[in-house]
């Protein structure tokens, strides 16, 4: 399996996804937004496309943020879900993939920042690929928005802040607003990037403490996003054998 993450900002790190590619012993590719590398041109290896957050969101312009193109992402995204590609957006990733289906994003009810949990609807209980997260999960969050919906799309998940925290678009394309890559490292990063984090903490009902945030154990949502990732990877080979399956 090929698998090519799109990253943001280095805080907004790839953590238990790239630590799950990683351990299956995939092949793995980057582009670095923020290193003004190249987005690929040929999506034909790609198997897995994986876009990472960042504090931009889809409307944001290159005098804002010089080496981030939104409308090249989304032209991406939208090649590679026609193509039949795994897709996962993660927070502003999925956003993003809202945009490259005509969904346009929107500010969430609430800024969330910690660790908060999710609650899962009826769908995202029927979600084979994700049922095993439970009811409720405790999970990552560091947004103000939230990816938009389609005719087709469904909500999985949502919390008390936030209600679009997993979207289901097609059988191989999510967008999770949540972070369940997180881990120490990915923390330390967010946390000395977020330079007004003591006062939000003060002035929103779900923005934690520095302190809060860095005492979570991460390791049960790493494993369960692990879970995740292997039945998409098995749901996305079922497409590649099924036409070859047809022809025999």
């Amino acid at each position: 399996m090929h698998i090519h993450f799109i990253q943001h900002e280095v805080f907004e790190a790839p953590g238990a996804y790239l630590h799950w590619a990683e351990k299956r012993q995939h092949q793995v590719t980057f582009s670095h937004v923020y290193r003004q590398d190249h987005l690929p041109k040929e999506i034909d290896s790609i198997d897995f496309l994986i876009v990472m957050g960042g504090p931009q969101s889809p409307d944001s312009s290159q005098t804002e943020y010089h080496y981030f193109d939104a409308k090249s992402e989304i032209a991406l995204i939208r090649q590679c879900i026609i193509a039949g590609k795994a897709v996962v957006g993660v927070c502003l990733g999925a956003q993003l993939i809202g945009e490259a289906l005509a969904a346009p994003y929107a500010h969430s009810p609430e800024k969330e920042i910690g660790v908060f949990p999710i609650t899962l609807t009826t769908e995202g209980m029927n979600d084979i690929k994700i049922a095993h997260f439970g009811n409720k999960l405790q999970v990552g969050h560091w947004h103000n928005d939230m990816p938009g919906l389609t005719d087709k799309s469904k909500i999985l998940a949502h919390s008390a802040g936030c209600p679009r925290q997993i979207v289901g678009y097609a059988n191989l394309v999510y967008g999770f607003q949540c972070h369940m890559e997180f881990t120490p490292e990915v923390i330390s990063l967010l946390i000395d990037s977020e330079t007004d984090l003591p006062l939000q903490s003060q002035t929103h009902q779900f923005v934690q403490s520095a302190d809060e945030i860095q005492g979570y154990d991460y390791e049960e949502m790493n494993s369960k996003l692990h879970v995740f990732l292997d039945l998409l990877e098995s749901a996305y080979v079922e497409t590649l054998i099924k036409p070859a399956s047809a022809c025999s």
